[in-house]
């Protein structure tokens, strides 16, 4: 075979599966994404949040993983953490919200957004990380696993390392609707016809007890649904007369069958626009 054909061979080849992209910059912003074919991570400097002050009945999962969070960016011991719990209750919007707190008291924390469908890769991810002078949120946001996936095993890699043991400078954040990471049906399913019920499901069912913290989320009250909203008007400046407001994110809230953080988020955009004011 000639030269020429060897070469446009290996450059097809180089199409076909590019070499990763060197680590960025770590110093230059706070929050990355990882993504693969190629890896590489890339920076995102404007992460989508709000302010720690505007997450409302979330007082006690809030200060226990502020707490966890400055342990962990002081090089002090600190857990994974899953919190769980009802839709729109802000899991995820916590969990970005106390990054910024934390960031904003001078620790060198950063945060690593990783989408489930990329589990495989973390332990690629992990050798980018584990040698870089600073501390990692490594954070999965809406996990949560079905009867025939199996990535909840390259979680594993985070969350009890292997051989060669977690990055002493990673922490797993992940979200998710279940407590335990897979449908109540799909636990039941799977003891009820497997020769060894309780084997069957304990591999998966206890993934979730490998997070050392556990921050449940719960369906919020109308008076916790209107102080959210109370909080967003006071933060963007917009003034409404209270019977108004009230009325208005009452019957809102009923044509959507459901009271939440995201809810009361969705009105407020709302109610912006109608008063002519810019988010």
């Amino acid at each position: 075979m000639s030269d020429d054909a060897l070469e446009r061979i290996a450059a097809a080849l180089e199409r076909m599966s590019p070499p990763p992209m060197p680590a960025p910059d770590f110093s230059a912003v706070d929050a990355f994404a990882w993504h693969t074919a190629p890896d590489r991570l890339e920076p995102v400097p404007r992460v989508a949040r709000v302010d720690l002050s505007l997450l409302v009945g979330v007082n006690r999962a809030r200060d226990i993983l502020l707490d966890n969070t400055e342990h962990f960016a002081r090089g002090l011991p600190a857990n994974n953490a899953l919190l769980w719990g009802s839709r729109g209750m802000g899991k995820s919007s916590l969990v970005k919200a106390i990054h910024a707190a934390v960031v904003a008291k001078g620790l060198p924390l950063k945060i690593v957004e990783l989408s489930r469908e990329d589990l495989p890769s973390v332990q690629r991810l992990l050798k980018h990380l584990r040698g870089a002078p600073f501390r990692f949120i490594l954070f999965c946001d809406d996990l949560s696993f079905s009867h025939d996936d199996q990535h909840y095993k390259s979680l594993k890699a985070v969350l009890d390392g292997g051989i060669e043991g977690r990055p002493e400078n990673v922490i797993l954040y992940a979200t998710s609707n279940r407590r335990h990471l897979m449908p109540r049906d799909m636990i039941e399913n799977e003891r009820s016809t497997a020769i060894s019920p309780s084997e069957a499901v304990e591999e998966k069912v206890s993934l979730s007890d490998r997070f050392g913290l556990w921050l449940g989320f719960h369906p919020c009250s109308q008076d916790e649904y209107l102080e959210m909203i109370r909080g967003y008007c006071a933060a963007h400046g917009l003034t409404v007369p209270e019977e108004e407001l009230r009325a208005e994110a009452i019957e809102w809230q009923a044509t959507r069958g459901a009271r939440s953080g995201r809810v009361a988020w969705q009105f407020f955009t709302d109610l912006a626009a109608r008063h002519g004011v810019a988010l």
